[in-house]
């Protein structure tokens, strides 16, 4: 009889993700979940602060695949189940008044989205 196997977890923080940067070598992919919470602090003047926290998950490739259709698997049958899934307004509005700001500066840069 196999000698019995313990098994020790130790479970990390849970926090809700604003944003992923997702890099990749030749051998793996990184996924980096950022939460970004502004500050403010009264003993401070002026100026405002973020508190930036994040977890990092790599994978090598085949797991990464793996990901993207399970992923793809689960969200087609979340819509099916609830509708499309669309980008809030709220978003849409901060895209559209940060690309109005930047057109007033005349500044070539790209207006940058959220998650995608």
């Amino acid at each position: 009889m196999p000698e019995p196997v313990n098994i020790h977890i130790i479970e990390g923080d849970v926090f809700f993700a604003h944003e992923v940067t997702i890099n990749f070598t030749p051998t793996q992919f990184t996924f980096d979940f950022k939460c970004i919470t502004p500050r403010t602090d009264p003993r401070t003047k002026g100026g405002v602060s973020f508190l930036l926290k994040h977890n990092v998950v790599m994978t090598d490739l085949w797991h990464t695949k793996q990901i993207l259709n399970v992923l793809s698997s689960v969200l087609k049958r979340y819509e099916e189940e609830f509708g499309a899934i669309k980008k809030p307004k709220q978003i849409e509005a901060a895209e559209k008044k940060q690309k109005t700001m930047i057109a007033q500066k005349g500044e070539k840069t790209e207006t940058p989205t959220y998650l995608g």
